[in-house]
């Protein structure tokens, strides 16, 4: 799956996406991407019909839910079930965020088990656009007033539309408001102002519109929003406050100009733990706060803390132990051997022509502890013949199996016994729903074999012959 980067100014291709989503989430937008854009360094895909947009954070790679054209669950889910599929493949685990609360109960009930959060900070304020034209009752008494008194103490207020010739009166009026802004000394306060700047020459370029609010020709209050479906975005409302209710009026002016037919909502964004901010919002009585939930689901291997021990007719299958160590790195260093367990140890290992014996366990113990897989040696007796793995876990409960044993033991039904065993115990105690297993087109011996383990032919490709087994087979 192949993602680019988003541009300062968003692809064309993301356009009709972000325009016609009615998520209500305001990261969904041209404007949000334009202007945290160098902190969040967004990525895309088209998947399945859907926008999928991906940010990196702390170290851990989030993709945003999916946004259909039309709006479909099917592409959603078929676009989510992509994300699983190349995660899987890419050995990278899932993190979802920006899950809007109308798809949350789809995405917990998709997963076996998954952690789950909805950061108050960062919910989006919604509101009745209509509520902003008139404010309206007792609830909006505060905002009538200040606005009307703005009105009353400033007859000479003009509101227009922001045209390029008015950015000269509107930096002027930025230079007075970011003292107050840049005092907080927060990166958040600094950043966004520094956008607010940088967003400016590029309002048409975006699909933005933007107000401007004068008393005697002098600007004092500015706002730049965006329609998204049934929802109008407001990116930035700046206003002077020695104007005694500029806020509430430039507010309202807003609402009457840019919210027209089918423009339902307005999204004011989040607090971002503001305490003042949130204060303020929560004055003009939203009708939504609007979640932004993150959810990780859990592969059946995340719950596993230590590998067991599994006993068959004839073998065991049991961590590998130190002593075992030169055998091991026989089994794993052997390349014309392990051509067909499709791993080379050459690959991984940087420090020489060849790596101490130890190193092919400590290799093996450290995808344990990353959760990549759950590998096993496969004992006869108190020898150490093969090594029995479960790997590829996949988000819907399945993974697969694998086996490989030393050559002297190969022909006398180990490696049927060991993949029979794993998963039964895949199946049985892990919760697995399906237990996968491949293997080249050209190994007869390992085709035959996973036949007569019980598994059952799943598809073929140019290079493998698929199986599957599940707990009904």
């Amino acid at each position: 799956m192949e993602f680019k980067t988003v541009t300062k100014i968003p692809q064309a291709e993301l356009t009709p996406y972000l325009r016609a989503q009615c998520l209500h989430i305001s990261d969904f937008s041209r404007g949000f991407l334009f202007m945290w854009n160098a902190a969040l360094k967004p990525e895309y895909a088209i998947v399945a019909g859907c926008l999928v947009l991906r940010e990196y954070y702390a170290g851990k790679c989030y993709f945003h839910y999916p946004i259909s054209l039309t709006g479909s669950r099917e592409e959603e889910r078929a676009a989510i079930g992509a994300l699983e599929t190349d995660c899987r493949d890419r050995g990278e685990r899932l993190h979802f965020t920006n899950i809007p609360e109308s798809r949350i109960a789809d995405m917990v009930c998709r997963y076996d088990e998954a952690s789950l959060t909805n950061n108050r900070r960062w919910r989006d304020y919604l509101y009745f656009a209509e509520d902003f034209k008139q404010y309206p009752g007792k609830k909006y008494a505060g905002q009538r007033n200040h606005a009307r008194k703005f009105a009353a103490t400033f007859p000479e207020w003009t509101f227009s539309e922001a045209l390029p010739s008015d950015m000269g009166a509107v930096k002027e009026l930025l230079a007075e408001y970011e003292q107050t802004q840049r005092s907080k000394h927060t990166f958040l306060a600094e950043e966004e102002m520094d956008e607010v700047y940088d967003l400016l020459p590029h309002l048409g370029e975006l699909g933005l519109f933007a107000g401007v609010l004068r008393v005697n020709g002098k600007a004092v209050g500015f706002s730049v929003g965006e329609r998204c479906g049934d929802t109008v975005v407001v990116h930035i409302e700046k206003a002077l406050r020695e104007y005694e209710g500029a806020y509430p009026f430039l507010a309202q002016q807003f609402a009457r100009t840019f919210c027209t037919e089918g423009a339902v909502y307005l999204n004011r964004m989040d607090d971002a733990g503001d305490g003042g901010l949130r204060k303020s919002k929560l004055q003009y009585h939203p009708c939504e706060l609007v979640g932004k939930y993150s959810l990780t689901p859990k592969r059946a291997i995340d719950g596993v803390n230590a590998l067991p021990t599994i006993r068959t007719e004839r073998l065991v299958l049991r961590p590998v132990a130190d002593a075992d160590a030169g055998r091991y790195a026989r089994l794993a260093s052997d390349a014309e051997r392990n051509r067909f367990w499709g791993y080379d140890w050459r690959e991984s290992f940087s420090g020489g022509t060849m790596p101490e014996d130890m190193w092919f366990i400590s290799s093996a113990r450290e995808d344990f502890h990353h959760r990549m897989e759950m590998p096993l040696g496969v004992y006869f007796g108190e020898e150490l013949i093969g090594e029995a793995v479960l790997h590829r876990f996949g988000y819907a409960a399945e993974a697969e199996v694998g086996v490989r044993l030393l050559e002297e033991y190969e022909g006398n039904g180990f490696a049927r016994e060991a993949v029979r065993a794993y998963a039964e115990f895949g199946l049985m105690k892990l919760g697995l729903e399906r237990i996968e297993a491949k293997c080249f087109r050209e190994n007869e011996r390992s085709h035959r074999m996973l036949l007569a383990a019980g598994m059952r032919p799943a598809g073929e490709d140019a290079t493998f012959f698929y199986f599957e087994q599940t707990a009904a087979m």
